[in-house]
């Protein structure tokens, strides 16, 4: 076989790669989409749970029909993380019932801990890193999630983060 015939098979490989991440992300999308259908947060107005159900279903068309210069796992990796936020970031009945779905249904997708991650690391290395303890350190805080002392931590992370972004 010369490279020519190579090359086509490890694109065939990763065009099935690639076909099974998207099925395995469109029955996240839908698992996403019964959560909150079956367990809206208590907090949210009706209006607020139409408006995530229907960014969840464009979530789920644009995975199905990404655009050609999209259909790749790196591409995907950005819609698995669109998909995935609420559930990482969140809690509650709603959170709960989706994680449980995900391990019935035996998907590849694990619930991380990103704010136990970055508190014994004591960095923030990315910008989604940053975003997500922006968003989260309050209601946090709030909730008992963390104590005093890690906000305290947390707000020079973020400080840190920023003056290094800075330069």
């Amino acid at each position: 076989m010369g490279c020519k015939g190579y090359y086509t098979k490890i694109l065939k490989m990763s065009n099935i790669k690639y076909n099974e991440a998207v099925n395995t992300l469109i029955i996240a999308t839908e698992i996403a989409i019964r959560s909150f259908k079956n367990f809206p947060p208590s907090i949210w107005y009706k209006n607020t749970l139409n408006d995530v159900l229907n960014t969840y279903h464009e979530f789920k068309m644009n995975i199905e029909n990404a655009e050609p210069e999209f259909r790749n796992l790196k591409s995907l990796k950005y819609k698995e993380e669109d998909v995935f936020t609420y559930f990482q970031e969140g809690h509650g009945q709603c959170v709960e019932e989706f994680w449980k779905e995900i391990k019935a249904q035996d998907l590849p997708y694990k619930r991380e801990n990103k704010m136990l991650k970055i508190l014994k690391r004591k960095k923030i290395n990315n910008i989604h890193e940053y975003d997500f303890v922006v968003d989260v350190i309050v209601p946090y805080e709030q909730e008992g999630l963390i104590n005093h002392e890690e906000v305290i931590l947390l707000n020079n992370l973020i400080a840190q983060f920023e003056a290094k972004k800075k330069r």
